[in-house]
């Protein structure tokens, strides 16, 4: 690994230990909203509790794939430190620049190819 990498390598370390406890801390979440649920007849349209229920697993739905996806990109630039490939924008092939990595140390593009894109 390059010398330059390892502050940008501890970043992405730690950001995967945080995001890997929400993940599992939204799992939980997730999994109590559904059985806490399931044993009743709720109806989400006419049952007053039921739109904020719905809601709730929705909202912890989409946080957890949130989640679980910026975990991936983590693990993504974690491999790409180890084999060489972390630092260069995946579109243009050109190189990320340092202030952006230390900002983002999972992004995957350059500042052009990102504002043109997700990424």
């Amino acid at each position: 690994m390059r010398p330059d990498l390892a502050e940008i390598r501890e970043l992405l370390v730690a950001d995967r230990e945080r995001t890997a406890d929400v993940v599992a801390s939204l799992g939980r979440s997730f999994t109590t909203i559904v059985e806490a649920t399931r044993d009743t007849a709720t109806d989400d349209e006419h049952d007053p509790e039921g739109s904020t229920i719905a809601f709730e697993r929705s909202q912890t739905s989409a946080l957890l794939a949130a989640a679980t996806e910026h975990l991936a990109d983590v693990d993504a630039a974690l491999a790409r430190i180890e084999t060489g490939g972390y630092g260069r924008c995946e579109r243009c092939g050109a190189p990320i620049p340092r202030e952006r990595l230390l900002a983002r140390p999972a992004a995957r593009t350059c500042v052009a190819c990102a504002s043109r894109g997700r990424r």
